[in-house]
């Protein structure tokens, strides 16, 4: 690694004040990781408030041919935004302004910095949300959602940040500006740039300003736990679901492992022969919410059906959660360096996937516990592993790629919302043709000829 050449410093240092970079080593470690199990140490850390110093930035890094890796909150858990070639971090946190709130044109224009959460109050104020809601919504950024097209629950009524957004301003890797999208909700002007930038994982251009539509809060809510004999029962139950004529806003799925867990590191009240349990959410308005729910009921009710509680009121609806959230906190005490991976299959195949992944759990020895997004057929399968035991590692290794093939066997993709990033790389060429890959790869050096833009991420290392 060479060090920066003096005129790139001195340079950084006229962009922006002393106090929104860093050289220093210590502070810059900090920036060298995330949820993943990467580590790579950055020569520079910055922290821009503006859309030109942005602008300013990528032009001195394309000039001197030095590596940008932009992060959000690093609450990613493939390393997207582990910085491996060094370079520069580009920290989004001083850009966490909501520019525009117009709820007459249902939308929210921001910067990248600003909270999942921040986005949802400001716009409950006025009465929508916006859909895209991740497990870490508290702290996540926008802009990570959008690198990564990060759903979560609600994705299976309400879509993913690729349907939720608007337009993007963006810059590419060698400086230029660009805005995309529209701001209607309808617009088919040229190439749709915005879909394809959101979920590239910043490889393609780096996003300073977004904008967001927004939906009505639904006028009321209801809340279903049930409980199945099996996870074939459960899948089932998830596919009956889905196949009716009410689509609920949350559908969640634990498998039998999950919830021995549960039992052991918290008091939920479940049955003891559970082998399967749905977390299902109904929205709608006050004239059809009961009708909708006894519908939902209906198609989740089968002969492995063990019981199924309704929540009347908010406090209720927390007690039913309660056993879902105690699910990741027990699954960091026993497993805290777990493989965690977040492969979807359509609806239809989810039995067929869990039922495979009972086959390799069993044939590598390997404690495997699966939950996640059934309505989308999106499962988070967690290879409860120590990777400081290599013949446990290579066991886990042998089985993740085994893991692979199965969900494409059954017509799914290697991953619903965690993106590629470092951990996915070696395998994406599985689900991806090697000529739909050179021309990603021409699209990649058409935003960013000189590859400084998140380099050496998403695409297998030829």
């Amino acid at each position: 690694m060479q060090d920066l050449p003096k005129e790139f410093i001195s340079t950084l240092a006229s962009i922006l004040p002393a106090d929104s970079f860093t050289l220093d080593p210590a502070e810059c470690g900090a920036y060298g990781f995330d949820n993943s199990p990467h580590l790579a140490q950055p020569q520079a850390v910055a922290f821009p408030h503006t859309h030109q110093q942005v602008e300013q930035l990528v032009l001195l890094c394309n000039t001197h041919r030095v590596a940008i890796t932009p992060r959000g909150r690093g609450t990613g858990t493939t390393g997207a935004t582990v910085p491996i070639h060094a370079g520069l971090v580009l920290s989004f946190e001083n850009m966490n302004t909501i520019l525009r709130m117009d709820p007459e044109n249902r939308m929210i224009i921001v910067q990248p910095g600003v909270t999942n959460e921040q986005v949802q109050l400001r716009a409950a104020e006025h009465g929508f949300f916006w859909p895209p809601d991740p497990t870490s919504a508290a702290y996540c950024s926008v802009g990570g959602n959008l690198a990564y097209n990060s759903a979560g629950p609600r994705a299976v009524k309400y879509g993913t940040p690729r349907e939720n957004t608007l337009g993007l301003t963006a810059i590419t890797g060698t400086g230029k500006t660009i805005h995309t999208g529209v701001k209607t909700t309808k617009g088919v002007v040229g190439y749709d740039l915005t879909r394809l930038i959101i979920g590239s994982e910043g490889t393609l251009a780096i996003i300073t300003e977004a904008t967001l539509k927004l939906t009505p809060v639904p006028e009321c809510k209801t809340t279903l736990q049930a409980t199945y004999q099996n996870i074939e029962h459960a899948a089932q139950a998830v596919s009956n679901i889905m196949a009716h004529e009410v689509t609920p806003c949350a559908l969640e799925f634990i498998d039998g492992n999950a919830i021995n867990m549960i039992r052991e590191y918290s008091n939920a009240d479940l049955p003891d022969n559970a082998g399967a349990l749905l977390m299902i959410e109904v929205d709608g308005s006050s004239h059809s919410i009961q009708h909708d729910t006894d519908s939902v009921i209906q198609a989740a009710s089968n002969s492995g059906l063990l019981s199924i509680k309704t929540a009347a009121t908010r406090s209720e609806t927390a007690e039913l959660w309660k056993t879902r959230k105690a699910l990741s906190p027990a699954l960091r005490t026993i497993a805290p360096k777990k493989i965690n991976e977040d492969v979807v299959v359509p609806v239809s195949n989810i039995p067929a996937l869990l039922t495979g992944l009972e086959k390799l759990a069993r044939k590598y020895d390997i404690d495997i516990v699966n939950f996640g997004h059934a309505g989308n057929g999106n499962i988070h399968v967690n290879l409860l592993i120590d990777p400081e035991n290599s013949n446990q590692l290579e066991q886990a290794n042998a089985c993740l790629d085994e893991v692979f093939n199965l969900v494409l066997s059954l017509e799914g993709s290697l991953s619903g919302e965690h993106g590629i990033g470092l951990e996915k790389q070696a395998f994406i060429g599985k689900e991806i043709d090697a000529t739909s890959l050179d021309l990603m790869r021409a699209i990649k050096k058409q935003f960013d000829p000189n590859n400084i833009l998140n380099p050496g991420k998403m695409f297998p290392v030829k």
